[in-house]
């Protein structure tokens, strides 16, 4: 694969300050395929003097020009499609199909939803006897994971950049190649010099280094709630703005009369999509007493379709892939049913892990708790819609979620009881304009839409 060995900053590609590098694996095949540049705190601070300097001209571009340049580089990752969706299978071990559709596509129309919003938001409001300016926050540090490594990027810059603010992005270490191809596709569609910078390298140097920066106003991260914290913390001590979007331990629900193979069906799906890497994936299943063991039988039957190595891919590195392992092993000592896969690797090489569906899960084990980041499906029993909506509220995140019902309204009704930031009723469909982000442990703030242009601006009041 091909690496830039500098880093993206001032509008150019500049040596970096260090010699250390980051291997980049596949983790199909757990083969070295690139090296790129390990950053530092100097490199960090490159980055953050280059985009503050483009600050002033970049906020005083009429939103029309803002948004021609966002609509620009919508159209130069439309036209690179294929190169990225070939870049994240490599780095990520996403299956082709996946990357096509999702980790290459869904970035396009998260980008043209801000070239849209960009060129029609009301930066100005009148309130009485108020002008109400809604203005951009600064210099934003975006810190982005590896599980979905080109929208993350997109869902942080594009509105950051439809606020009129700049911005230095550190991209997860296991995917900085893709980085690396946003930050060509910047450049390509016209972008000035240093309102996008790039610097790759680990999270404990370049990411606290990019958090704790006093010439940074902004924090967005995307990440564990462990690491969220950190940064929360970081961020306070400075008394600057963050973006937190966390974890997740997200409940499918299926209520009485609704579709039960349908919702079993689909529920497998999504935890399986992108190997189960995927914060708001619906891991706990809720089904009522006098239909569970044939939801069991019927996720059983769908998760058999999901070979490795075929329709899920790997998880992102050996150590990813014994994180998920263990949890696994931890069902089965806690007294859980295997009902499909466990803890045996499928195949000899890459970091592939069986999809596991565990039956007889109670509340309070771990799998049913804490968020595993694997193709890993725990299947609980409730007895009535109380007792599954308190397991659903059970835990301490609250970021997605899935609700199914004889109609829409009876599923309404059950969401609107939820505590979590997301819900899908009876299947809806992915919107890129919908607010995501979470209640409890799973984060601060919102990402897509108005909402996620929201974050990056701040309020001034003129009284005349």
């Amino acid at each position: 694969m091909k690496a830039h060995d500098g880093m993206y900053i001032g509008g150019a590609w500049r040596p970096a300050a260090g010699t250390d590098t980051i291997a980049v694996v596949n983790p199909a095949d757990e083969q070295v395929i690139a090296h790129v540049p390990a950053g530092t705190a100097v490199d960090v601070d490159h980055a953050v003097r280059a985009a503050r300097a483009a600050f002033p001209g970049w906020a005083a571009t009429p939103p029309a020009e803002r948004a021609a340049r966002i609509g620009a580089l919508r159209d130069v990752l439309a036209a690179r499609k294929d190169e990225i969706a070939a870049t994240v299978t490599a780095e990520l071990g996403s299956p082709l199909p996946m990357s096509q559709a999702v980790h290459a596509g869904v970035p396009v129309l998260v980008a043209g939803s801000y070239a849209e919003l960009a060129a029609t938001y009301a930066f100005e409001e009148r309130h009485g006897n108020s002008t109400v300016l809604l203005e951009p926050v600064g210099v934003v540090g975006a810190i982005t994971p590896w599980n979905y490594p080109l929208h993350q990027i997109v869902a942080k810059v594009a509105p950051a950049l439809a606020a009129g603010c700049t911005v230095v992005l550190k991209p997860a270490e296991d995917t900085p190649l893709t980085a690396q191809l946003f930050a060509e596709a910047t450049e390509e569609a016209g972008l000035p010099a240093g309102v996008f910078n790039l610097v790759t390298g680990l999270g404990p140097v370049a990411g606290q280094a990019l958090a704790g920066h006093e010439d940074v106003d902004l924090v967005s991260f995307t990440g564990s709630t462990a690491v969220g914290k950190q940064i929360g913390a970081t961020a306070g001590g400075a008394v600057k703005r963050v973006a937190l979007e966390l974890g997740g331990k997200s409940a499918n629900v299926i209520l009485l009369g609704a579709d039960l193979a349908k919702a079993v069906n689909v529920g497998v799906a999504n935890v399986m999509s992108n190997s189960g890497q995927t914060c708001s994936a619906w891991t706990r299943m809720l089904v009522d007493a006098d239909r569970y063991e044939e939801a069991v039988a019927l996720a059983a039957s769908a998760v058999a379709k999901y070979v490795p190595g075929e329709r899920v891919g790997p998880l992102v590195n050996a150590k990813q892939r014994a994180r998920v392992r263990g949890y696994i092993e931890k069902g089965i000592e806690e007294g859980a049913r295997v009902v499909a896969g466990g803890p045996d690797a499928p195949l000899p090489t890459g970091y592939y892990v069986s999809p596991t569906v565990f039956a007889d899960v109670t509340p309070e084990m771990a799998i049913a708790q804490e968020e595993i980041f694997g193709p890993v499906i725990s299947i609980l029993k409730y007895e009535d819609e109380d007792d599954a909506l308190r397991i659903a509220n059970g835990t301490v995140y609250g970021l997605a979620g899935a609700v199914w019902a004889a109609d829409d309204t009876e599923a309404v009704a059950f969401a609107r009881r939820m505590d979590t930031g997301q819900v899908d009723i009876n299947g809806g469909r992915f919107n890129p304009l919908a607010p995501f982000g979470g209640y409890k442990q799973s984060g601060v703030g919102r990402e897509l839409g108005s909402h996620g242009l929201a974050e990056y601006l701040q309020t001034k009041s003129l009284q005349f």
